[in-house]
């Protein structure tokens, strides 16, 4: 079959380099794709908001299944839009994907069903949601209500940085119409992680665990990125952990999304707080984490379009997943400034020496190529990612990469893993 992905990142990237080698794959297209997709794809100068583009594409090539990755084209409809041209397209609907699209709707929908989250309120008036935060008190979790490139959350610890949040996120509208409303939260202790099933509509098919770094420096200090590494598995996900956030999460949110009319299809990615040996939902996403999709599909024996064709078809009770009996781990490098503002346009050298390594696989997210060069565009650039038998060798593994690429203009953290090691 001809199979189109749609998207840029890392994330993207790991997905075409998964889907590559399947031999239901004939023909595989990414749009817009990146330098290192272009590798393995044929990428074609679509950009990805553009849903009517999107869907003329996939037509004048004859398209037979699309893979949607980035989540705002998926809020905005493209599935729906796929489906009704007669093309197969693998994600939730945007009736479903409300349920990252929205933060106040995944939260009532859990608080109606009972799974389990922190406390919460929804404003969308700045004054009533300083009143809020004045009677509850810090540390608070402020939250814009719609899709901000996982930039959106704000980490209070005082009330003064939470006023400061409100009026970030609703007064000075730093993330546009997605902080039109707000949620705000309590604080959550304990260690964050990332669990990942396969839906098709019915029937949810777990995939491995992993954890994300969010914070942009060393010790989970800075600001809130979109990432800056991830390995899996993660050992606070156990097999008696993993059974716990199906039943309580994933299970749960697909009988209510079912019920609510919007019948829930693709990968659905939970975000989890896990404190006293029990998760709490602290978001729901409707596409593979970046850069969870990479340390995934690295440890991913099984044909992985089988399995994506299986959810589109409502098929997946048939189908078993097989994985590596090892550990992945993701590096980030980004350009020096990211997540706020930065330069592109800089030259990246030493990859091919970085990709010589042993079980190394270097996807790219935010590159070009221009001149016969490798250059960044974007803030997260590339993604290194390693396999090892243990999350130190793995990690060594991908340390040894990232300092074979020259890129003076670029930055990472240098703790990647630190949790589980400290296990």
């Amino acid at each position: 079959m001809k199979v189109l992905v749609v998207g840029s990142g890392g994330r993207e990237h790991a997905l075409c380099w998964a889907i590559s080698p399947s031999p239901r794959c004939a023909e595989l297209y990414c749009a817009p794709g990146n330098a290192g997709i272009a590798e393995v794809a044929e990428c074609l100068d679509q950009d990805a908001e553009d849903l009517d583009g999107v869907v003329n594409l996939a037509l004048d090539k004859g398209i037979d299944f699309v893979v949607v990755g980035p989540e705002g084209p998926l809020a905005a409809g493209l599935v729906d839009r796929l489906e009704k041209a007669g093309i197969k397209a693998f994600g939730p609907n945007a009736k479903a994907a409300r349920l990252e699209g929205s933060k106040g709707f995944m939260k009532d929908l859990c608080a109606q069903y009972g799974i389990p989250t922190a406390e919460f309120a929804r404003f969308d008036e700045p004054d009533a949601a300083k009143e809020y935060i004045h009677a509850k008190g810090p540390p608070l979790v402020v939250k814009a209500d719609g899709l901000a490139a996982g930039k959106g959350v704000i980490l209070c610890r005082t009330k003064n940085e939470a006023f400061a949040a409100i009026d970030h996120i609703m007064t000075e509208q730093a993330f546009g119409s997605a902080g039109a409303e707000v949620v705000i939260e309590e604080f959550l202790d304990g260690e964050e992680a990332s669990f990942f099933a396969l839906v098709d509509g019915v029937t949810a098919l777990p995939l491995v665990s992993a954890q994300d770094h969010k914070a942009a420096y060393d010790g989970d200090t800075g600001p809130n990125t979109g990432g800056m590494g991830a390995y899996s598995p993660a050992p606070v996900v156990s097999e008696a952990m993993a059974g716990k956030i199906m039943d309580q999460a994933v299970k749960p949110v697909i009988a209510a999304m079912a019920a609510e009319g919007c019948p829930y299809k693709g990968v659905l990615y939970a975000g989890l707080m896990i404190a006293d040996d029990q998760p709490k939902v602290l978001e729901f996403n409707v596409r593979f984490g970046d850069p969870e999709c990479q340390p995934l599909m690295m440890r991913l024996k099984s044909d992985v379009l089988d399995a994506l064709v299986a959810c589109v078809d409502g098929t997946l009770e048939q189908v078993v997943l097989e994985w590596h009996d090892v550990v992945t781990l993701t590096v980030v490098m980004a350009t020096k400034g990211y997540p706020g503002w930065y330069e592109n346009g800089s030259k990246i050298r030493g990859l091919d020496e970085a990709r010589a390594l042993d079980d190394v696989a270097v996807f790219h997210a935010g590159t070009r190529a221009e001149n016969g060069h490798i250059v960044a565009h974007g803030g997260r650039v590339l993604g290194v990612t390693a396999r090892g038998a243990t999350v130190t060798k793995a990690r060594e593994r991908a340390y040894q990469a990232v300092e074979r690429i020259d890129w003076p203009e670029g930055f990472w953290r240098r703790d990647i893993g630190w949790r589980a090691i400290d296990r």
